[in-house]
């Protein structure tokens, strides 16, 4: 996973008026933090943090005052009706070290013939990787499955340095057979 840079500026102004200028000027409120260092609040530039926030667990290469912190978002806050960011808490993380996040589940194949539903227990899987090298997702064959056949977490095959952060018969997939029930006929009564 290649780091996106981005520029930040620390911000000294903080409350609710402070972040809406913020959101005005295009600009996302944000704070680091991370390693027994003091939380540093910043704004980022809103178009750039929405492009980059659409790779899941993105690294980011955050500019503060002429350092660069690696970091990975952990909580990310959008408006409820227009989506913009409102604000985002980032992670600082170093090289080489092991976190714990979801990646998202892509199914690939088709299910037997027969009507069956798919229902996924779990769309996102915890795992632990090396913060630099964060898969974005993984995939799993559910070619052939019948109604009744489930995929659980140690059926899921992982990249390498990729170790699973939840019980290993945890339900990933299930497969359920589809509603076979008869629509009433016209003029019947019910």
């Amino acid at each position: 996973m290649a780091e996106i840079k981005i520029p930040a500026q620390v911000r000294a102004e903080f409350g609710k008026g402070a972040a809406r200028r913020i959101r005005r000027a295009n600009q996302v409120p944000a704070v680091v933090y991370g390693h027994g260092s003091e939380p540093v609040h910043i704004t980022l530039p809103g178009h750039d943090l929405m492009m980059a926030l659409k790779t899941p667990n993105v690294l980011l290469s955050v500019d503060i005052e002429g350092r660069d912190e690696l970091v990975i978002p952990k909580a990310v806050q959008r408006d409820a009706l227009k989506g913009f960011l409102e604000h985002v808490d980032l992670l600082v993380v170093k090289r080489g070290e092991t976190v714990t996040v979801e990646v998202p589940v892509q199914t690939e194949g088709d299910l037997a013939p027969g009507g069956n539903l798919l229902e996924h227990t779990l769309t996102a899987l915890p795992v632990e990787a090396e913060a630099t090298h964060i898969p974005e997702a993984v995939t799993v064959s559910i070619a052939g499955l019948e109604a009744g056949a489930s995929v659980l977490a140690k059926d899921v095959v992982l990249p390498a340095g990729v170790a699973l952060a939840v019980d290993a018969d945890a339900v990933v997939l299930h497969v359920v057979a589809g509603s076979t029930e008869a629509a009433p006929a016209e003029g019947a009564e019910a």
